[in-house]
């Protein structure tokens, strides 16, 4: 009984900290925009970034909006380093990983 109560705290632990995001973005990144491609047909490519967060957390798999939303602050806070000001994701989430190109689409 101790066991399978032990078991399910657990787990419930574990399944709300899939839930909670453990990325902040910067002061600088919080500048920066996710936008769609055709929206960076007059900017300049500065880069591109691949970011990856944890798609599991133990054996319990994260929710993938939670995920993607982390993945964009990540590349927000490099684009921003990099002096991009906006980033366009180019692959799907994989494995807790997406790739975004930055832009410098402000003068």
């Amino acid at each position: 009984m101790k066991r399978r109560l032990l078991f399910s705290a657990v787990v419930a632990a574990v399944v709300s900290l899939s839930a909670c995001s453990f990325v902040q973005t910067t002061k600088e990144g919080a500048q920066v925009t996710l936008v769609k491609d055709f929206n960076v047909k007059d900017c300049k490519k500065v880069g591109s970034t691949t970011t990856n967060v944890a798609d599991k957390i133990g054996i319990i798999k994260r929710d993938p909006e939670t995920m993607k939303k982390e993945l964009a602050d990540l590349a927000r806070n490099t684009a921003a380093s990099m002096g991009g000001d906006s980033i366009v994701a180019t692959s799907p989430l994989k494995d807790g990983t997406m790739t975004f190109d930055i832009y410098k689409c402000k003068p």
